[in-house]
Parts: structure tokens; C-alpha cells; sequence
């Protein structure tokens, strides 16, 4: 990894997610065998007893940030620059919120602006009584049949492909490891359950927008880059959390879609870079863009350039002053499009 050159990087999984799926069934089908008519592993999950240790177990914002506290405190022992994308970058600012002395900065990559669609049991306890189930071990008759149907149709390779083709603004990308992987995890038998906890677990505590107030109030520093392509995540919602964090930097990359450190990563990285060394000099050294500007005030637009296997490859950047009038967007997007300038960006 091209950060670990400079910095101790940690990459985690969510539980629940990826290579993080229960090495035990949380809740065991009374019928042996494992194996359905079909030759597939029966899923875990789908049976009517839940295992003493899954009591309580919920995939939700909650235990993924406990998860990241627990990493942060029992392995890395010391407050660190977190960086999430999509999910991730809403768990990072629930993190962060709920723990600033243990977050030196927020990156959020194309950040979802939400999770969760049931209310949360300590925030609205008499509207989360209205919800007879909440992501909980065993899964309900009734959902565990709408679960069957749903995971049918999305752990389906073609449905995975096309979704990738979706969030990648760089068809020429290589996403061969990426669908490996999501084919990999989909084929787990707990990753049916896991999926069906994700979707009904309850919302945390704070929304996306109370994070963002308590990370302003603790004085977390918050870090914006986003694909402009995103067809998920809209550049709509990142000038959203611009205008709620307006210190904030405002990374705008294009090409790139969902998953920007994924697409163009030498960009990102030299962005990380850039605001991390920002911050230790106490802005001594300049934001990345903005070495020849006098203010950040300014909305302005770069063409980055980088080697790419045995070529070059070139992205354009837009940084987001503080405060922008609409007149000054369109114009900015009319400038950015007819005349940018060129930066080279170094391998690490």
C-alpha cells in the first residue's frame, strides 16, 4: 500500500461484511446435513435457535463502531486519521462523533448520508416497539423467506457485475479482485443472514447530520473527496456536508464514481497526504491545490496527472472554497471544463 510509505495503515472489514463473516452459525437449522438440493452450503442463520453468543447480535452502525473503538484501543494505541468510503465514511463520522479523542481527522469518500430504516430502540423507544424484529438472531419466518428471494437475485454474478459497472465511472478500470472477492463473500453460508441484519438493523443513535455538528463542536478536522460520477452517492450530498462543515476541504475527483480510492488511488492518496502534513504543520504547509493560491477562499480546479502501468493517466480535481456563491459554481464548472491546469502527481 503506497500510504503504508509514510504511515501505519490499518484496513478493516466490517463484521458482518467481507472476509468478516462468523466462523460459527449464530443461529443453526435443526436439519444436518448442510447441503441443499441444489449443491450449495445451506446458509447459517435461518434456523429457528439462536447460539448463546449471537443473543444479541445486530450488524449495525453500533457494533461496527465498538468494533473500530476496540481495534483503535487494544491494537493500534494511539488516535488516528480514519478514512471511510460510502458505508465506511458514515461509520468513520459516527466514530468520530462519539469518540473524538481518539480521531486526529475524518476523510470521508463518498460517505452514505444515512443508514438504517428503523428507528433506534434508545432514541424513539415507543416507535421502535412498533417493529416486532431489528436485525436480531434468529431472523423471523417471514423474513427469512424475503431474504431467500432478494439474495436469489443480488449474490447473482451478472446482478454483481452490473453493479460494479455502475459505480465505476472508469470502465478501463480491472474490478476482476473486486468481483472475485464479492463472488467470494457471497458465497459464505452466513453471508444471507448477515445481509438480512444489515437491512433491518436499527439506526444509530445520531443521524449523519448530528455527527457532523458534534465532530464541529469537538473540533474533529473533516476531509471531503468524492467521485464526481457517483451514481450512488451524488456530488449533491457532498456539497450538502460542505455547507454543514464549510472549513472543511472539498475534493471533487472526475472520472471516478463510488469508490475513488479504488479508481484513481495515487489521487486520493496524494490528497491524504497533502491534508495530513497540512494539519501537523498547523497549516504551515499549504492544502493540496493550493500551493500558489493566497487564500482558500478560492474554488479551484487542477488537471492531475500520474503514471498508470505504461502510460499516463490524467484526472481533474476541484477544490471547494469555504464559501461559494451559486454564480461562482457555474462559473467555476464552466472554467474547469474549458481551460484546467496541470499537475503531476510523483509515485510514492
Amino acid at each position: 500500500m503506497d500510504l503504508g510509505r509514510d504511515f501505519r495503515v490499518w484496513a478493516l472489514d466490517f463484521l458482518g461484511q467481507g472476509m468478516s463473516l462468523p466462523f460459527e452459525d449464530p443461529a443453526p437449522s435443526s436439519k444436518e446435513g448442510g447441503v441443499t438440493s441444489s449443491g450449495n452450503v445451506s446458509p447459517w442463520g435461518f434456523g429457528d435457535e439462536t447460539e448463546p453468543w449471537a443473543n444479541e447480535l445486530v450488524y449495525s452502525v453500533d457494533l461496527w463502531q465498538d468494533q473500530v473503538r476496540y481495534f483503535i484501543e487494544e491494537v493500534i494505541g494511539e488516535p488516528v486519521y480514519i478514512v471511510g468510503n460510502s458505508l465506511g465514511g458514515y461509520v468513520a463520522l459516527y466514530f468520530a462523533a462519539c469518540y473524538p479523542h481518539l480521531v486526529k481527522g475524518a476523510t470521508l469518500l463518498n460517505a452514505t448520508p444515512f443508514w438504517g430504516f428503523l428507528p433506534n430502540p434508545v432514541k424513539s423507544p415507543g416507535l421502535a416497539k412498533v417493529f416486532p424484529w431489528a436485525g436480531t438472531f434468529p431472523l423471523p419466518s417471514n423474513i427469512k423467506k424475503l431474504t431467500e428471494l432478494v439474495w436469489e437475485k443480488i449474490s447473482d454474478p451478472k446482478s454483481i457485475a452490473d453493479v460494479l459497472n455502475q459505480v465505476y465511472a472508469d470502465h478501463s478500470i480491472n474490478v476482476n479482485n473486486v468481483f472475485s472477492r464479492i463472488i467470494e463473500t457471497t458465497r459464505h453460508p452466513a453471508a444471507a443472514a448477515s445481509f438480512a441484519s444489515i437491512m433491518f438493523a436499527p439506526q444509530g443513535e445520531l443521524s449523519f447530520s448530528e455527527t457532523l455538528s458534534r465532530c464541529r463542536a469537538n473540533k474533529v478536522p473533516i476531509c471531503l473527496m468524492y467521485g464526481k460520477e457517483d451514481p450512488w452517492v451524488t456530488p449533491i450530498w457532498g456539497l450538502q456536508v460542505k455547507r454543514k462543515v464549510p472549513e472543511a476541504p472539498y475534493y471533487q475527483i472526475s472520472p471516478a464514481g463510488h469508490c475513488p480510492h479504488d479508481e484513481v488511488p495515487e489521487v486520493i492518496n496524494f490528497l491524504l497526504r497533502g491534508w495530513i502534513r497540512n494539519l501537523e504543520s498547523d497549516g504551515s504547509l499549504s492544502l493540496p491545490l493550493l500551493e500558489e493560491i493566497d487564500t482558500i477562499n478560492q474554488t479551484i480546479e487542477r488537471e492531475l496527472e500520474f503514471p498508470r502501468k505504461s502510460s499516463k493517466k490524467s484526472v481533474k480535481v476541484r477544490y471547494f472554497a469555504s464559501s461559494v456563491s451559486l454564480w461562482e459554481r457555474i462559473r467555476s464548472y464552466l472554467k474547469f471544463y474549458s481551460k484546467s491546469k496541470k499537475v503531476v502527481v510523483e509515485s510514492q
